[in-house]
């Protein structure tokens, strides 16, 4: 710990209560190996960056994920706290909830399954593939350096196949049991904040929606064809019977967007998909979202038309009612960030070339890749705020903000340069290194992927 940059020492010292005294000495050589290494994220590769690969008892590290007892839930609450401290100190939150697949294969890994791939695949051509399925819950902030909104993971659970529960005679958890679970454990971590959540039509399940809303204000997608139906009447002096569920059945959205009589209302939305100022055309109302034997959802929902025809109509819910249909837009669109960040944790953070066969460290490994991500933003913003942050940038391609390449590569570069280095006094370009560190240079630089 005396070795490392005084920002990254307090960063890490956050979560030195989860451990005991001999398993956290341990920690700070993980992360800073996981984010100094290049390529695969294996314990073995960590330990190589850090000059370690001569160390005998390397069994300690391996433990760490294995066998040590720490508690990962424990873990997001802290990252979770430093996260919102730093970004997002007071007004509402807005979290994204997302799965992906971690492509795995392997007779030890008993918590794959057989899923459809949705990187591969498209409306008329099915991919399937082997591997983990992880439930994501990320916060969704603006980043002062890089000037628009990252996601940034805290909270990740892996969700077992149906085969994998059958053979361990467990009832099996679906995706909305997962996330139900995930939004009310934030509600109370983060009790007295304004929760919203946004996430893709696999979470648009009126079980969900009903157990979640007393909790946080959910967005996600609706269908075109779902049942509306207006608020039940209010109950009169001395009626009989059960207090009716729902008024009558409203038309669908399929039959408001072709409707002439529709009134549409223009938008600009700032920043679409990559595009900037946007313009669409939105129609919302509120009704109540009514299925047999599940909970009756009240809503505002927003149909969106592109008046340039790029894009077919869709349509989006909200369980607040009082929400504007933009505000309801403009958090939705933030959703895509989360593809963003599976992807740059693919291609950064080694996710999916980690090789642990424990269940324990299958469960632990994944989740601080992710969670790695955030840490290194966290500690990309102590250099902003003095100045550190490197943007690489040539003469074919002036880079206008920095991105997590950008984000991760100014971090080692701290990290690095922490290593004792000593200049000449005759010759000040002249940097005498070590000859441990400069083999471990030549090392990483050799065997990069």
């Amino acid at each position: 710990m005396s070795t490392l940059p005084t920002g990254f020492t307090h960063l890490i010292t956050a979560f030195a209560p989860l451990f005991s005294k001999r398993v956290f000495s341990s920690i700070p050589v993980l992360v800073v190996g996981a984010i100094l290494a290049t390529g695969k994220r294996t314990v073995t590769a960590v330990l190589r960056v850090m000059g370690l690969d001569q160390q005998s008892p390397f069994q300690t590290y391996h433990r760490v994920l294995n066998r040590a007892a720490w508690s990962p839930l424990a873990a997001s609450r802290i990252l979770l706290s430093l996260l919102v401290r730093t970004f997002a100190p007071q007004g509402p939150l807005l979290f994204g909830l997302d799965d992906t697949i971690e492509r795995r294969w392997g007779a030890k890994i008993a918590a794959r399954g057989i899923y459809r791939d949705p990187v591969r695949s498209s409306h008329s051509h099915f991919v399937k593939v082997s591997g983990l399925r992880w439930l994501c819950l990320m916060l969704l902030v603006p980043i002062p350096w890089a000037m628009r909104v990252w996601a940034l993971p805290f909270l990740t659970a892996l969700c077992p196949s149906e085969r994998y529960h059958e053979r361990q005679g467990k009832r099996h958890k679906t995706l909305t049991d997962w996330s139900r679970q995930m939004v009310k454990q934030v509600a109370r971590w983060l009790p007295g904040r304004q929760i919203v959540i946004v996430a893709d039509s696999t979470f648009a399940a009126l079980d969900f929606l009903g157990a979640a809303r007393p909790y946080a204000t959910v967005i996600t997608r609706l269908r075109l064809d779902a049942a509306l139906y207006a608020p039940a009447p209010a109950r009169c002096a001395g009626q009989r019977g059960r207090t009716r569920r729902k008024g009558k059945r409203l038309p669908t959205l399929a039959e408001v967007l072709v409707n002439p009589a529709t009134r549409w209302t223009p938008l600009t939305i700032p920043f679409w998909y990559g595009e900037h100022d946007r313009q669409v055309e939105l129609a919302s109302a509120t009704a109540v979202w009514y299925h047999s034997g599940m909970p009756v959802i009240p809503l505002r929902w927003v149909l969106i038309r592109d008046p340039l025809r790029q894009f077919e109509t869709q349509a989006l819910l909200c369980t607040d009612g009082h929400a504007t249909p933009a505000f309801i837009l403009e958090c939705f669109v933030q959703r895509w960030q989360m593809e963003v960040t599976f992807e740059e944790a693919r291609a950064h953070l080694g996710m999916e070339t980690q090789r642990q066969w424990s269940d324990q460290a299958i469960a632990r490994t994944t989740p601080c890749l992710l969670g790695l991500y955030a840490i290194v933003t966290l500690l990309a913003q102590h250099l902003f705020s003095t100045g550190q942050v490197y943007l690489r940038s040539t003469a074919w391609y002036a880079k206008p903000q920095a991105t997590f390449s950008d984000t991760i590569a100014s971090v080692r570069r701290w990290l690095w340069s922490h290593e004792y280095f000593s200049t000449s006094p005759n010759e000040a370009d002249m940097i005498k290194i070590p000859r441990p560190l400069l083999d471990r240079f030549i090392d990483s630089l050799c065997y990069a992927a």
